[in-house]
């Protein structure tokens, strides 16, 4: 198995123990591994074994904050963390659980596992070797069992707990009209409280133990509380190109998902071979397989489907048994259970978690307490174990047949084969409600019960569409047939992207590869472009230097355009905050204004609605008063002129210097404020500028300061049947390690929209090695 590669590739031979024969790994020159094994086995520990030898100290982490044990390594700050996990942990008993995926799956995690380990054996036996973090911290890598991979729910995307509640939350404070300013629903239905739910016993902090449960810590303020207004930045685009849509008469599949950006990224790109199957694409580092790429056959990618999977349940507590609630015409028992929390430096701490039939009790005041129910803690939901069954699909009835079999987090699954064929099914289980639409919580009484899950061929898909292609960008994309009490959720994202996407394709424009990663890097606003056209017909009052700019600008929110720059701070910090004061004053009392404000736009939310403000600047209706044209026009000429000012206090006097780029950026920093040995300043990757915002095919959420948060680190398009003419990215680097090479080698080309080849075939990855790896079994 020896790789006939230049002789100036560095070679590795290493003895490890729990292989049953010698594994091949050739490193090609951007950090992407390419495992060849004589068995499903050995490829699944090698690559556990080797996800341990890039990303160490990541999926250690992954394990301690799915599990409850942070407190034990950073101390007795992230005990809230601790608890809040542990009341979200898979809880079933496990043969049920490893049956609901593909059938080796427990296998497959069996040997993932022990690769993990033996690596961790190797670096506790070789301390020199291990990362950073845990030499600066003073604590080792944990061992793990299988169960760990299926039992921690954690990290996968969910929906829909915290827009219910941040729904009912505004009802509650100041009523529908301003809930219709927060949140646009999809389809459209009127809000309804349902019988029996008290909105004014749901607290404020209600979601603190869950956002604790459900969001990465926060390592400079462990016991900080995130917003749920700042967690709302996944989704992703994907698009597929049939046959008769390309040059070249062969499929293209794109996909780049969007997910909060993290040093180091959440994506891992592995290629694995062995006797039944060549896969290659990207996953997350401490799951088995991939879940985007290829398998020589079908491709494969995945965007949000916005299943409501989530629901709050809302008691009436006994009041002389607080650990009582009303069920039907009973009191009924929570069930209870205490946990030890192990604490570094200190004694273990006991716990108390609380779960009702729905599920656990994350909130409890003196009269109600409030329990999640979630699909995502039922059997066979452990967020993308469901691809290790597709990942290994050879033709379109078996993809398609393991969409059965696929639970957390909902996606649009595409698919493209050699064949040609070409498809879109949505996946994920589906609660039916048969009495209410999971717009709001509900009692807990009995009243609102699910009737099971809708089976996975009730959710819309298609095959070989007309047009020859499909897009998808976690838009509201139901058939319009379908019917209204079967709707999977009234909570989507904007369709901007979608529309866009949309754009090009349609004008066939986008035919190769290398067109589908333009598109992936395109950053043309619709918002803008809508907005703009708005602004053209108002005519606000005399002419300006910023009205100048905005006229002669085509919505592209290019790095270099200073026009970017203006309208993105215009639209975020200036118009879209007036335009709904605007609007709010005529339904709140005056000195409400200013909370209903910050109730429908947070000044920490990384994206707001687009449809409200489009829909408040495009169809008044009433909203801006009796003379809409005039405030807009009013509104406009303030809000731009005093983005102008802001624009010259950010970027300097002379607007010809001005780049959006300049203030629109990517800086990474290690989450445990590491420290360079050798220059004692921490670890940080950037800034490199950014064009596009959270309204963009380029998908590049970013803060209130204008800095990136979220979109997509990692993309991929492929070209299927020629499958090393795809193309792929994964900023920062395929290393987790600051010692390694590979740590922050891609993010400068991502930052300028420059892809590398993934590459698949055994002789162009032995062309573009950078090292190569022999893994012996070690017998002793």
């Amino acid at each position: 198995m020896t790789a006939q590669v230049a002789s100036t590739v560095t070679r590795h031979v290493q003895a490890v123990r729990g292989l049953n024969s010698p594994v091949e790994m050739i490193i090609d020159r951007w950090g992407v591994p390419h495992i060849y094994a004589d068995s499903t086995h050995d490829v699944f520990f090698a690559q556990g074994f080797n996800a341990a030898r890039d990303r160490l100290w990541q999926i250690d982490l992954w394990r301690r904050r799915g599990l409850g044990l942070l407190a034990e390594v950073f101390g007795p700050e992230y005990m809230a963390r601790d608890r809040a996990a542990r009341l979200f942990l898979y809880r079933g008993e496990m043969r049920s659980e490893w049956l609901a995926y593909g059938s080796d799956t427990k296998r497959v995690a069996t040997s993932f596992v022990a690769g993990i380990n033996a690596y961790v054996d190797f670096v506790r036996n070789s301390p020199d070797q291990l990362p950073p973090e845990f030499t600066g911290f003073g604590y080792l890598p944990s061992y793990w069992e299988p169960s760990d991979v299926a039992r921690i729910r954690s990290h996968g995307l969910f929906h829909n707990l915290r827009e219910e509640v941040a729904r009912a939350l505004t009802l509650r404070d100041f009523g529908p009209e301003v809930e219709e300013l927060r949140k646009i629903r999809e389809p459209y239905v009127p809000l309804h409280v349902p019988d029996g739910l008290d909105l004014a016993a749901i607290p404020d902090d209600v979601l603190d133990v869950y956002e604790l449960a459900t969001t990465y810590p926060n390592f400079d303020d462990p016991s900080q509380v995130p917003s749920s207004a700042a967690t709302l930045m996944e989704g992703s685009n994907n698009w597929v190109l049939g046959r008769s849509r390309t040059v070249n008469g062969r499929p293209v599949l794109a996909n780049d998902p969007h997910r909060a950006l993290s040093l180091p990224s959440l994506r891992y790109l592995v290629h694995l071979t062995a006797p039944n199957f060549d896969v290659i694409g990207g996953g997350e580092p401490a799951m088995p397989g991939i879940s985007i790429g290829h398998n020589g056959t079908l491709a494969f990618g995945m965007t949000l489907f916005s299943i409501d999977q989530e629901d709050l349940y809302v008691y009436e507590l006994n009041p002389d048994n607080p650990r009582q609630y009303r069920y039907g015409n009973d009191w009924e028992d929570m069930t209870r259970e205490c946990q030890s929390v192990p604490v570094r430096d200190g004694d273990d701490v006991e716990v108390e978690l609380l779960f009702t039939r729905h599920g656990p009790v994350i909130c409890s005041t003196e009269t109600h307490a409030f329990a999640v129910r979630a699909a995502w803690l039922e059997p066979g939901m452990a967020p993308y174990l469901g691809s290790m069954d597709y990942m290994r699909a050879q033709n379109v009835d078996s993809f398609t047949a393991a969409m059965n079999r696929w639970g957390a987090p909902p996606e649009n699954q595409i698919w493209a084969d050699t064949d040609g064929n070409i498809g879109w099914k949505a996946a994920g289980l589906t609660p039916r409600r048969p009495n209410w639409d999971g717009t709001l919580p509900v009692p807990g009484d009995g009243r609102y019960e699910w009737d099971g899950f809708y089976d996975a061929d009730e959710l819309p898909g298609i095959e070989n569409p007309e047009r020859d292609w499909f897009a998808s960008a976690n838009e509201m994309n139901l058939p319009p047939e379908r019917p209204l009490d079967e709707t999977v959720t009234h909570d989507w994202y904007a369709p901007d992207r979608k529309r866009r996407i949309d754009e090009v394709l349609e004008s066939g424009t986008i035919r190769s590869v290398e067109d589908a990663a333009c598109l992936q890097d395109d950053v043309m606003s619709i918002p803008a472009r809508r907005i703009l056209a708005v602004l053209e017909r108002v005519k606000p009052h005399g002419p300006s230097a910023a009205l100048i700019m905005l006229r002669d600008w085509d919505g592209n929110l290019g790095a270099e355009s200073a026009a970017a720059a203006l309208f993105e701070v215009w639209h975020r910090r200036h118009l879209r905050p007036a335009l709904l004061t605007e609007a709010l004053i005529r339904l709140v009392p005056a000195d409400q204004v200013p909370s209903a404000v910050r109730r429908v736009l947070p000044e920490e939310a990384l994206l707001a609605d687009s449809r409200v403000l489009l829909g408040l600047i495009e169809r008044p209706n009433g909203r801006l008063g009796q003379e809409p044209e005039t405030v807009l026009r009013t509104v406009f000429a303030d809000s731009l002129a005093s983005a102008y000012a802001d624009c010259r206090n950010l970027l300097g006097e002379d607007e010809a210097t001005w780049r959006w780029g300049d203030l629109h950026t990517s800086t990474l920093r290690h989450p445990l404020g590491l420290q360079d040995p050798e220059t004692g300043t921490s670890i940080t990757l950037g800034p490199v500028p950014r064009g596009g915002s959270g309204d963009t095919v380029c998908d590049t959420a970013y803060d209130p300061n204008f800095v990136q948060t979220g979109g997509s680190t990692f993309r991929v398009v492929i070209d299927v049947g020629q499958w090393d003419q795809s193309r792929a990215l994964n900023s920062p680097g395929q290393s987790g390690d600051p010692r390694s090479q590979h740590f922050g080698d891609l993010i400068e080309p991502w930052s300028r929209g420059e892809y590398f080849p993934l590459l698949y075939s055994r002789k162009a990855v032995e062309k573009a090695a950078e090292s190569v790896w022999l893994f012996e079994p070690d017998g002793g």
